[in-house]
């Protein structure tokens, strides 16, 4: 079966958890750089990759890279790639997004139109045609452009794989999907564990946890770009991936997860939500301030993403940061990660991380504290 080289993008600093679970399904890292993890697979590959990856944002099959400091060289390089080896005559074909960083070229617009003629010469010449309906499939293009290294892919999975499907109702400013499931993963928490999230929000960490512990893929409710590339991936690739996903799900745990909110409507919305994701019965979720926050036993997990406004000196802050600090206090002998904007969040809650890390939300620099509670005795 043809090999390729996939491109998994990530939010920068999870680099390591997304190559964890691409080692853990099985496939062989080539490359880790900031913000994407590279490896080589298979048709199969690309359909588990899609499915199955919990914090990757999409998954790219490169098609070329090359150097290019002029719109010439840019033109040339692209033209040099094999285009007809993945996209057919009917092929609908373009440059969807372009980025640059430290390169002599960084107008994506200008990089986007270069390459979309070139794609357009050098399949005239490979096809023997003058003109293309455009009127298959959708073959979209991203491309990076790193110190004037150019890297030429094509997108296999279309919307964001953060986009499980099941959100169809949000909070103002909810997390995304896969930043939630890669925090939740780095920590040691595991389905027959407490997890509890007071501040849920349209309840995302609690479904990403439930999904986690019943062993539900997270891409099986969506659909992706390639599969409507049967030249390049079998349509049986995709229900086998799909059959063998459906039967790896534990149907029987039953585990303590819980998500509070302020706001009665994030309440009802977290429920739908997880009705959605097909969680509902695994997660309790009710209205409850943070100051009510308690639990009688022992050895469970605040895993949470709190408020931390637009701007710092938002003076609501420290005081919901120090309630936050006071009710895990008199937790018995709890797990806290945090993730926040707030530079003075340690300060605030009257505690310190064991860990913190540094990790980009979009734009925005966020910290996630990581602060974790003794282990509990072990089973006989």
């Amino acid at each position: 079966m043809r090999r390729f080289e996939l491109i998994a993008p990530c939010h920068f600093g999870l680099e390591s958890v997304l190559k964890r679970e691409i080692t853990d399904l099985g496939y062989d890292i080539t490359k880790v750089e900031d913000g994407r993890v590279t490896f080589a697979g298979d048709a199969e590959g690309i359909c588990r990759a899609n499915i199955h990856l919990r914090t990757a944002e999409r998954i790219l099959i490169k098609t070329g890279s090359f150097q290019a400091r002029t719109y010439e060289e840019l033109f040339q390089g692209t033209k040099d790639i094999p285009w007809e080896e993945f996209i057919p005559s009917d092929g609908k074909f373009w440059v969807t997004k372009a980025a640059s960083v430290k390169s002599k070229l960084f107008s994506p617009s200008d990089i986007q139109s270069v390459m979309k003629k070139a794609m357009v010469e050098r399949m005239k010449q490979t096809c023997h045609v003058e003109w293309f309906a455009e009127s298959g499939a959708s073959f979209p293009v991203r491309v990076f452009i790193m110190k004037d290294e150019v890297t030429a892919a094509l997108d296999t999975t279309g919307e964001s794989l953060h986009k499980r499907g099941y959100r169809k109702l949000k909070a103002k400013a909810p997390i995304a999907e896969n930043l939630a499931a890669a925090l939740i993963m780095l920590t040691p928490w595991r389905g027959d564990r407490i997890l509890v999230d007071p501040f849920c929000g349209s309840g995302t960490i609690p479904i990403e946890a439930a999904m986690m512990a019943a062993n539900i893929a997270p891409g099986m409710k969506r659909s992706f770009t390639a599969k409507s590339w049967e030249h390049l991936i079998p349509a049986r690739e995709w229900r086998e991936v799909t059959a063998e996903a459906e039967e790896m799900i534990d149907r029987k745990i039953d585990p303590d997860i819980q998500g509070y909110d302020i706001d009665d409507e994030m309440v009802s919305i977290s429920r739908e939500n997880a009705r959605l994701a097909g969680v509902e019965g695994m997660i309790h979720f009710q209205r409850r301030d943070v100051k009510e926050l308690g639990h009688r036993k022992k050895y469970g997990f605040i895993i949470t993403n709190p408020p931390y406004g637009e701007r710092i000196e938002d003076e609501n802050l420290p005081e919901l940061y120090r309630t936050i600090g006071d009710r895990f206090r008199d937790l018995d002998a709890w797990s806290l990660y945090l993730i926040t904007a707030y530079e003075q969040a340690e300060r605030a809650m009257g505690l310190k991380a064991a860990k913190n890390r540094k990790i980009y939300n979009g734009m925005m620099k966020t910290y996630f504290y990581q602060i974790p509670g003794p282990k509990p005795p072990k089973r006989n």
